[in-house]
Order: structure tokens, then C-alpha cells, then sequence
């Protein structure tokens, strides 16, 4: 296995990574990447087996698992109750009970309201001046649904946020210690917010998701109320900071592209969709742990190595996909690791899809004569991968 090494943080690379993934990929289904110090599946069949195989998976080997520093304490609280880090059987009884309560009858309903959304934004954008379609546009579509989604006031959306970037922030490669310290202050205020708000809806339910996720129950047993918190807090980080930039990404791709009337019609739309998904997803790195001794694709791994399923360079794997490099929404779409696999298959998909859907054909609709402002700049924030801002013009 090839040996690889590339600066996560290095400006080049974090302006366009798909260079390397190509190189690495050339050079093998797995490659042992220095910087990160674990392996790594840049092609489409090795990411896709190995977010199916139940050989790997997210949580830490139990003889692996730390207290973790003091002052992180705040910030691992809420991961020791995430979804995204249990594995069956917990990951099983936590995902059944989030899913009676995620449904999609639930998330249909919210489409009215987002419509209504985007024309009130769009209503607000300058008419003669640029302006950060990232901030005004693609930031508040996803964050308002998640609020009206949980049932918590609209007035929170920029303290949600907040305390959002400061806890994802802890997934970058450029993270430092003020980042930690940032992250476990914003962990403990979201955490004592939903605690408290979670006490309000048990004594005063509502038509919302936290009601929902109180009332789930499956064989008897129901969320705790550290679960149920976590559950939020995953919704919300997930969910925002990836629909964000799954928006921004492809307002730029599209606008860069020249974009077509037919792409945002009823019947060309979810084809749009997923082929920015495909091209330039928001998460590009997905980490897993081995569970046993085993040798795949040439790689041994033993029991608690960490391997990196490389999300973006599957989705442009030559091999599983012609053309991989190219933009083209009117493709079948069939090659799609953006959202993940398997057991961990995302649960916000639909939701993330049906924003899409609905902001997409609005803004353009809208603002047929939308042009680039200044080149868009991705920021330091791999392995994530989104836009520090995305100015644009209306005409």
C-alpha cells in the first residue's frame, strides 16, 4: 500500500482536493495517508464496502475508550450520546425511536413554510449591490427548517449557529486548543438551552420534533433525556453545517457551468440535486475503527485502526462513473457516497434533499440574471468543504 502525503491545511489542497484524490486513487483502492496517520479508501468499491461491512465501524473499541481531556468534558458529554458514534446494539434502539419521531410525513409538512422562507429572503437580497448569498440565502434556509423542525423560536437561529460552527470546528484538521476550549463552552450552553427546553415541552407538548422524539417509544423503552439532547444537537450540527454547503457549493458550480432552465424544472430538479451531492459534496471524510484483525485490498488492519472513507473521491471514481470529473445533473444518478452508507446512513437525507429542492429552482426562478461577484474561496475547514462566503450580483 502507497504511503501518501498531503497537508490537509495546505492552501492549494484545500481549494481543490480532487487532484490528489485522483492521484491517491491511481496509486491504489487504499492508500496509508502520513498526515493523518491511518488508511485511507479513495475508491468508489472499497469506500462503498467498507461503509457496509460490519467489520468497522464508529464507536471506539471498548479497551480503546477514554475519559478524554478535563477540559473537553462538555463536548465528548454529547458524542457518548450520538447516533453517529454507536454501533448495534445501541445505534439500533437509538436510530428506531429518532425515526418514529424523523418521519418523512413530518419533514413533507415543512415544505410550505420553506417556500414561504425563500421569497421572503430573496424579498430582502440588495437589488443593485453584492451581496453574501452564503449568509442572506444558503445559511438560513437549513438552519430556520431545523428550528421550526425542533420547534425551538426562530429568534435562536444565530445562537444555534453559533454554538454549531464552534462544535463542528472540533472535526477540522485546522482546529487548535482555543478551538477545543470554544467547542466545550459552546457544548455545555447548547446542552443546559435544550435541557431546560426539553423539560418545557415534557410539561407543555407541541407539533414539533423534540415533542415527537419525548413520546417515541419502541418496545418499552424511550430516549433519555441525555439522548434526546444529543439526538438535537446532532440534528442540528449535521444538518445545518452540511445543507449549507451543499447549497453554496452549487450555486457556485452552476453559476460557473452556465446552468440550464431544464435542470431546475419538476422533472429535472432531483437529477440537480444529486449531482451537486455527487460533484462537490460538504463532507469529504467519513473515519471508522476496525474491530477484528483483517486484510482488505491489501491493507492488514488490526483490531482499532482508524481508516478515512474518502466520500468526495468515491463519488468521482472513474471506474465506477464516466465522465466523474464532469458536471452533468441530466446523468442517471447512481454514484452518490455523500451521505454516507450503511447502518450510518444519514436520517436528515430527505430533509437535506427536499431543502434542495425546494431553495434551488426558487432562487433562480427569482433571480434569473444571478452572477459571480468575486471568485469564491473555500475555507480552511477540511475535511469539510464549503465557501467562506459566496458574493454574488442579481443582475
Amino acid at each position: 500500500m502507497k504511503t501518501l502525503t498531503q497537508s490537509p491545511t495546505e492552501p492549494d489542497f484545500v481549494q481543490n482536493p480532487y487532484p490528489f484524490y485522483d492521484a491517491a486513487r491511481a496509486s491504489g483502492k487504499i492508500g496509508y495517508w502520513q498526515d493523518y496517520k491511518m488508511a485511507a479508501a479513495f475508491s468508489h468499491d472499497a469506500v462503498h464496502m467498507l461503509l457496509r461491512d460490519r467489520r468497522f465501524g464508529r464507536e471506539i473499541p471498548a479497551e480503546m475508550a477514554s475519559d478524554g481531556p478535563v477540559h473537553l468534558a462538555p463536548f465528548l458529554a454529547v458524542e457518548a450520546h450520538s447516533m453517529l458514534d454507536a454501533e448495534p446494539p445501541r445505534h439500533t434502539r437509538l436510530r428506531k425511536l429518532v425515526m418514529r419521531a424523523f418521519t418523512s410525513r413530518e419533514i413533507k409538512a415543512l415544505a410550505p413554510g420553506l417556500e414561504t422562507l425563500c421569497h421572503d429572503l430573496i424579498d430582502a437580497f440588495p437589488q443593485d449591490a453584492p451581496f453574501d448569498l452564503l449568509t442572506d440565502y444558503c445559511t438560513q434556509v437549513p438552519v430556520i427548517a431545523i428550528c421550526r423542525l425542533l420547534g425551538v423560536p426562530e429568534e435562536m437561529a444565530q445562537q444555534l449557529l453559533d454554538w454549531s460552527h464552534k462544535m463542528v470546528a472540533m472535526y477540522q484538521a485546522s482546529k487548535t486548543p482555543e478551538t477545543e476550549h470554544a467547542a466545550a463552552r459552546a457544548s455545555q450552553e447548547f446542552m443546559d438551552f435544550l435541557r431546560v427546553y426539553v423539560e418545557q415541552r415534557r410539561n407543555t407538548p407541541g407539533e414539533d420534533l423534540i415533542t415527537r422524539l419525548i413520546q417515541a417509544e419502541e418496545d418499552g423503552e424511550s430516549l433519555t433525556t441525555d439522548e434526546l439532547i444529543g439526538t438535537c444537537i446532532l440534528l442540528l450540527n449535521a444538518g445545518h453545517e452540511a445543507t449549507v454547503h451543499s447549497l453554496g457549493n452549487g450555486v457556485k458550480t452552476m453559476l460557473h457551468q452556465g446552468w440550464q432552465a431544464e435542470w431546475l424544472a419538476p422533472e429535472g430538479i432531483s437529477g440537480l440535486v444529486e449531482e451537486i451531492l455527487r460533484y462537490d459534496p460538504p463532507l469529504h471524510m467519513f473515519t471508522r475503527y476496525a474491530y477484528e484483525e483483517i486484510e482488505i485490498f491489501g491493507h492488514a488492519f488490526q483490531r482499532g485502526d482508524q481508516v478515512a472513507l474518502m466520500l468526495a473521491a468515491a463519488n468521482r471514481d472513474p471506474e465506477a462513473l464516466e465522465r466523474a470529473d464532469q458536471f452533468d445533473p441530466t446523468r442517471p444518478a447512481k454514484v452518490n457516497k455523500s451521505f454516507g452508507g450503511g447502518l450510518h446512513f444519514c436520517v436528515g437525507a430527505p430533509l437535506a434533499r427536499m431543502e434542495m429542492e425546494i431553495a434551488l429552482p426558487i432562487l433562480f426562478a427569482r433571480c434569473p440574471d444571478l452572477k459571480l461577484a468575486a471568485e469564491p474561496v473555500f475555507s480552511n475547514s477540511y475535511h469539510f468543504h464549503g465557501l467562506t462566503q459566496l458574493l454574488v450580483t442579481r443582475s
